[in-house]
């Protein structure tokens, strides 16, 4: 499972992140604290508390093309803490 620290702090932020995370097929969540939500919901990413830095997981098991996760990583590194 590959571990990214994101902030979202911005409704506009939250609204571009969700649309670049949908561009991919593979499962991800946020973590915030022990409340995890699906990474391509806006519902779901609302409910968490913005104001701190959130975990995002991708599974990347054997499944996962690995350039695919790298290209995942360039499209949200503004992203990243």
């Amino acid at each position: 499972m590959k571990k990214v620290e994101i902030k979202l702090s911005l409704a506009e932020n939250v609204k571009t992140f969700v649309n670049t995370v949908n561009k991919y097929d593979f499962d991800m969540d946020l973590r915030a604290g022990r409340h995890v939500v699906d990474a391509k919901s806006i519902l779901g990413i609302f409910s968490l508390d913005l104001s701190r830095p959130i975990t995002l997981e991708v599974d990347d098991d054997e499944h996962v093309d690995q350039k695919k996760l790298e290209a995942l990583l360039e499209d949200i590194r503004p992203f990243i803490v």
